[in-house]
């Protein structure tokens, strides 16, 4: 964006955030623009990158990936071949939905969903397959408190 978004425009993201598929009509409404001020500054937002798609949040365990590990991976290498040949690995692996480079003790936060602790155990072979990491640490979920909440961005 060539400006700061403003109040409106982290009305509209967070409503947005709460609700993707509010027709923008119903947006407009609960914002207080008209639908045409709406329509555009969505465009504007688009057009940034500010928004990157727009998504819709599953249960996960009605659809049999109840199972979430985090994985923290410390590596002994740290070449922009090595990271960009790990990067590609992990990124092909659908059950890693977030992968974070992290500052600390370890190097790297996979987030990882399964149906079981079987599932997670074929998650864990292909990561470590053909790679090779010098430990992977993981947690095991039991219950998610607050899980894809919304981004305060009036409080930022």
């Amino acid at each position: 964006m060539s400006q700061k978004p403003d109040h409106f425009d982290h009305l509209i993201l967070e409503e947005l955030q709460r609700d993707a598929a509010q027709s923008q009509r119903a947006l407009a409404e609960k914002v207080g623009l008209s639908q045409n001020a709406c329509w555009r500054r969505l465009k504007t937002l688009e057009a940034s990158g500010a928004i990157r798609g727009r998504t819709v949040v599953i249960d996960r365990e009605r659809l049999g990936a109840g199972f979430v590990v985090f994985s923290l991976v410390k590596t002994r290498h740290h070449s922009a071949d090595w990271l960009r040949q790990f990067r590609n690995h992990v990124s092909a692996i659908p059950e890693v939905i977030d992968f974070f480079r992290i500052g600390g003790e370890y190097d790297y936060l996979l987030k990882i969903v399964a149906r079981d602790m079987a599932g997670y155990d074929d998650v864990y072979k292909r990561l470590i397959e053909n790679i090779e990491l010098e430990t992977v640490t993981s947690f095991f979920a039991m219950e998610a408190i607050e899980e894809q909440r919304p981004i305060p961005l009036r409080q930022m």
